[in-house]
């Protein structure tokens, strides 16, 4: 894997439907994680579980080079999974009930967040706590038609920050923001109680399955994306089209069909 490449992988739990696709995930997975999957309640959410763990080793498993179930993790302070050994490739998951990702890189720490779009009025309800003033202010000052598309959005971009720092929400939500000017560019603003520096990340906002996914970066190159779609999670994956134009701060994406 090129050091300034990211991949992002797809894949949907619907697709685990299919009993033979979900017995093959399972064979996959690890009895730690099993368990886990059997503390669901509800079968969508088991199917979301099992996609998402799946889909990780598949695409841990091809850029390693090793078999998806020798894979061993281990689970940082607050919660994010690194691979045990460490080896460099960094990598990010995030899940819904019909669409999960997982996004890989070793040029720094990286983030991942997708939301599906009918969420944005549930958004919006609590965008006065999960957002910044500043980031309020432009919010509500947008026509209302366009205030729900900024919502998850603002709400992707942020969890994606969050997820990249692997500190959870020890991270004060107000003290970071994501501006957007009129052309639709968008820049980072951080508090100095992050003793972080915005100059330091890309990050960028697309649209795949009627759903949002940001993706955060520590790169100060712009990133080579490469997006893969697994059907079922195990599957072979396809080369897919560019789910974005743009990353922030300003810069053409180079996209590679590999």
């Amino acid at each position: 894997m090129e050091k300034d490449s990211l991949h992002l992988w797809c894949a949907y739990p619907g697709d685990l439907l299919d009993e033979e696709a979900a017995q093959a995930c399972f064979r996959l997975l690890s009895e730690d994680e099993l368990s886990r999957w059997r503390g669901y309640k509800f079968d969508r959410n088991r199917r979301e579980y099992l996609a998402t763990h799946a889909l990780a080793r598949m695409a841990l498993s091809r850029a390693l080079g090793l078999a998806p179930d020798s894979l061993r993790f281990q689970l940082g302070n607050h919660g994010k999974p690194f691979l045990d050994p460490e080896c460099g490739l960094h990598f990010n998951l995030s899940n819904s009930v019909e669409l999960v990702v997982c996004l890989l890189g070793e040029s720094g720490e990286l983030g991942v967040d997708v939301e599906p779009r009918r969420r944005a009025g549930s958004i919006r309800e609590v965008a006065g706590r999960m957002f910044s003033p500043s980031e309020l202010k432009q919010l509500n000052n947008l026509p209302e038609n366009q205030q729900l598309e900024r919502c998850v959005q603002l709400w992707t971009l942020k969890e994606a920050y969050i997820k990249a720092r692997g500190m959870g929400f020890r991270l004060p939500l107000a003290e970071f923001s994501f501006i957007f000017d009129e052309s639709g560019r968008i820049r980072l603003q951080l508090g100095s109680i992050l003793n972080d520096d915005p100059a330091r990340w890309r990050f960028c906002v697309m649209e795949h399955a009627e759903h949002c996914i940001a993706l955060m970066v520590d790169n100060t190159a712009t990133p080579r994306l490469h997006v893969w779609e697994a059907r079922p999670p195990f599957a072979p994956p396809r080369l897919v089209d560019s789910l974005c134009e743009v990353w922030h701060p300003c810069s053409p994406l180079r996209v590679e069909n590999v």
